[in-house]
């Protein structure tokens, strides 16, 4: 049993699931115009680890996510380019995947496109008209809002405060200022679909509500996407997808928190927007990944250059433990079996706060509790008989073991840390001053040094290192070095 926020009745609830073993999500997916920004990397990787910790609990998932290809700012951007709108979707959907599949991020069941669903939408517009929610207005359809009893249960507006103080685009052909399009007549230099109204394109809610039920059904468990799309978006699906069924379509809706720069919601339309691209120039994809998950799904994030430094301290930390157990537990493996037979205590406290609407904030939590005891051992070491030492390393083996399993749900340490470490020195080498070459030759001088006992020698050579940047450490297997934090 877990617990899942359900926008729709404001609580947290006990997820049940429409057929027992299984999931159906379906999640909102980008509109392919431009770039990914940091925003679209959120609500992606927080419905990824979604659906990786729902297959963790051994559900079968049924996960779709779209993409919108087309759209007004599609449209515009091919006429400003003057290519077709096709080439626009396709550049971007490419895109996307060089930009978002670096993260970590599993394939969804499937990724279906708008335009190979016109006629499931024109399908579903046709039974909305039968049904009395929607009229036809010369080659247009539109939504009537007020025949939809219920409008505005997900978002918590009433239509009457709607009408008073909503900044509405001005249609001549609407019946009331809230209707939304459903089928649009296309202008001559527009892409267009044959349809009961003439050429035209479809309006942008109705993309999701068919799509949903093309892959999901007429009612399938969660909804999810940024809390942008809470209105008018996810609302009108529920006018859309209700109307044509007369029944609940979704169980639970998820929406994920905004992505803030100076408290403002990151966002193309303000212009204060980081790519993807952007960010993975400077960081590796899983700093990125840790940022994102490290506070709550429903918090807003403020995004920083700071934020990000920290986070990459941190993954570093966690990559330098994941090295050392690597280099020196030559040997443990054989005690992993008892360890997870007597302790299984971080996996249950990781179950425990996933349960409790997918707490990522406190599962990285426990993860740097258990590092921080890790480094305590570690540091025993230099002071340890050899029984001791093999003990030791034993227990940091087991809590790594521990590391490993959690990050494999969660998306992180999925990176060799030999490669990971490599990466990271010859980055940070560069900006300390100093070549590899010379740090391993002044540890090759410290150990022929040690070795005469020439003690002040080494000592002299290990505080250069340490004042530049350069951290010791003597090991069985001989003397390792990191950068310090």
């Amino acid at each position: 049993m877990f617990r899942i926020y359900n926008t729709l009745t404001r609580q947290k609830e006990v997820f049940r699931a429409i057929k027992d073993g299984e999931i159906s999500m379906y999640v909102c997916g980008v509109t392919v115009y431009d770039s990914c920004h940091i925003g679209h990397a959120r609500a992606i990787v927080v419905f990824d680890v979604i659906y990786r910790y729902l297959k963790y609990l051994g559900y079968k998932v049924k996960y779709v996510r779209n993409f919108t290809d087309i759209d007004d700012k599609i449209i515009n951007k091919a006429t400003s380019e003057g290519i077709s709108t096709h080439e626009v979707a396709e550049r971007y959907i490419k895109e996307f995947y060089n930009d978002i599949y670096p993260l970590g991020i599993e394939r969804p069941t499937y990724e279906p496109k708008a335009t190979d669903h016109i006629q499931d939408m024109i399908d579903m517009i046709k039974i909305l008209v039968d049904n009395g929610y929607a009229y036809e207005v010369g080659r247009e359809v539109f939504y009537s809002v007020s025949k939809f009893e219920g409008y505005g249960r997900l978002s918590g507006k009433k239509i009457d405060e709607l009408l008073a103080g909503a900044r509405i685009e001005v249609d001549e052909h609407k019946r009331d200022p809230l209707d939304f399009a459903l089928w649009k007549e296309s202008k001559p230099e527009e892409p267009a679909w044959e349809s009961p109204w003439g050429m035209g394109r479809p309006g942008w809610h109705i993309e999701c509500s068919a799509m949903s039920h093309k892959y999901l059904g007429k009612r399938f468990d969660i909804h999810g996407g940024g809390r942008d799309l809470i209105f008018p978006h996810h609302e009108n699906e529920i006018a859309q997808s209700e109307g044509v069924t007369g029944e609940r379509s979704v169980n639970y809706w998820i929406h994920n928190g905004f992505v803030n720069i100076n408290k403002e919601k990151m966002s193309k339309s303000l212009g204060n927007f980081f790519t993807v691209r952007e960010v993975l120039e400077r960081y590796h994809p899983e700093v990125l990944r840790l940022f994102l998950i490290s506070s709550h799904y429903r918090s807003p994030i403020d995004f920083s250059d700071y934020n990000l430094k920290e986070a990459n301290k941190v993954l570093n930390r966690f990559y330098d433990i994941l090295w050392f157990a690597k280099t020196t537990n030559k040997g443990a493996d054989s005690t992993k079996r008892d360890y997870h037979e007597m302790n299984n205590d971080l996996m249950k406290r990781f179950e425990d706060a996933m349960n409790d609407d997918f707490n990522t904030a406190r599962v990285i939590g426990y993860l740097n509790d258990l590092l921080r005891d890790l480094n305590r051992l570690r540091e025993r070491i230099p002071n340890s008989t050899h029984k001791e030492k093999r003990e030791i390393l034993i227990e940091i083996n087991k809590g790594v073991e521990d590391l490993k399993r959690v990050g494999d749900v969660i998306g992180l340490f999925g990176v060799d840390p030999d490669g990971y470490i490599k990466g990271q020195r010859l980055e940070r080498i560069k900006e300390l001053g100093i070549e590899e070459t010379e740090i391993n030759r002044l540890i090759e001088d410290r150990s022929n040094a040690r070795q005469r006992k020439d003690w002040d020698t080494a000592d002299n050579i290990r505080s250069d290192l340490t004042r530049r940047g350069i951290v010791l450490e003597d090991t069985k297997e001989g003397t390792l070095w990191k950068i310090k934090d």
